[in-house]
């Protein structure tokens, strides 16, 4: 941790060493077969992996009283990656590498040689998955071995880019209530050596629409809580439950919010502006990347920390970085502090209607739970 914020764990307690480590468990070889020695899980018949949106490690401490049953089995944490975010960080837990080596950097990145942003999560007809994301994936090496792979999720996500970039190589079943997630995870995990992964994500909706800590927030946690429960109790005991989450999240204010098309100078030098409030990527004109450093660190002082591409690759925010993914990511990359936003009401003015955000490297955000059960 350094300046407040928490550095990403890769390689040790991270998102994407939880494949990886149940390959482990269940005795299955996994690349070169090795198991980050941080995150060790016991042995099971199978695995099912529910993955809860915008469960931050923190908020789940700090609300106990509405998840009486996870937060009582709360441990150590684990870390998302950079950026703290939903695409980012779904792609990290099925491929099982940092976002430096899969290649999806934010909620927005530039398309390399265009003007053009990709939104990892509507994605392009015209960007094929399978090529911004060519690695592998830790479901298709699991496949290789002849392990069962499935992912449960709503029936909307089927073939979507990000599920053709994060997760191909598993079974998918559709299912859009949790008596349909409950039931299609104990049939999947009765074969041995089985890995299932569920997704569920209405809490970080209800977080980013409400706020964390909002009556409407709490009791989408509550009814998170049961679901966890129900699952746990209709699986048999053989079957290990892992529950996980891809980032926390914060409430930002009006009042702690940069708008940086009222800002006079913060657009200057700056080409295309991506990522999302608390991780903006700033793409710059050819020879301004020193002058667009220095006015955004002059403006938003200990607001955000202001980083150029290499400082922030040195400081291992992205883990190792591929060649194809480098120009994906900003010239310079602002980390919000504290509960600060960069908003943009020309470029991104559906972000200024929300309450909840993520993104950034600070506790709340960037520690998720790794429980398991």
């Amino acid at each position: 941790m350094s300046a407040g914020f928490v550095e990403p764990a890769y390689g040790v307690r991270s998102l994407g060493d939880v494949v990886p480590a149940i390959a482990g468990a269940l005795g299955l070889r996994l690349g070169d077969g090795s198991v980050p020695s941080g995150l060790e899980l016991p042995e099971a018949f199978s695995y099912v992996v529910f993955l809860v949106d915008g469960m931050g490690a923190n908020l789940l401490r700090r609300y106990a009283h509405a998840a009486p049953y996870l937060s009582s089995l709360l441990t150590t944490p684990g870390t998302a990656g950079v950026p703290s975010t939903t695409a980012t960080s779904l792609t990290s837990f099925g491929t099982g590498l940092p976002p430096g080596a899969h290649g999806l950097v934010g909620y927005t990145s530039r398309i390399p040689g265009t003007d053009h942003l990709l939104n990892a999560l509507q994605w392009s007809k015209e960007i094929d998955p399978r090529e911004w994301q060519p690695n592998a994936t830790a479901f298709q090496r699991l496949r290789s071995t002849g392990s069962a792979v499935t992912v449960i999720n709503k029936r909307e996500f089927e073939g979507s880019g990000l599920t053709e970039a994060a997760h191909r190589g598993a079974d998918f079943v559709g299912a859009d209530k949790v008596g349909e997630r409950i039931a299609a995870a104990l049939s999947a995990s009765a074969e041995r050596g089985s890995i299932t992964y569920l997704y569920d994500g209405d809490l970080d909706w209800t977080g980013h629409r409400h706020g964390v800590a909002s009556s409407p927030w709490l009791q989408q946690l509550s009814m998170i809580d049961a679901e966890a429960e129900q699952l746990r109790e209709s699986l048999p005991s053989s079957v290990r439950m892992l529950v996980i989450a891809d980032h926390g999240m914060i409430d930002s204010g009006p009042s702690d919010r940069t708008d940086v098309d009222s800002v006079p100078g913060l657009r200057d030098g700056v080409a295309l502006l991506g990522g999302e409030a608390r991780f903006r990527h700033l793409y710059c004109h050819g020879g301004a990347v020193a002058d667009v450093l220095a006015t955004w660190r002059e403006v938003l002082g200990d607001r955000a920390q202001v980083l150029s591409r290499e400082e922030a690759i040195v400081r291992g925010w992205f883990g190792p970085v591929s060649p194809s993914v480098l120009p994906r990511l900003g010239d310079v990359v602002v980390a919000s502090q504290g509960t600060h936003a960069v908003m943009s009401s020309v470029s991104f003015p559906y972000e200024n209607t929300l309450v909840g955000l993520h993104g950034s490297l600070t506790p709340d955000e960037m520690l998720i739970p790794i429980i398991v059960d």
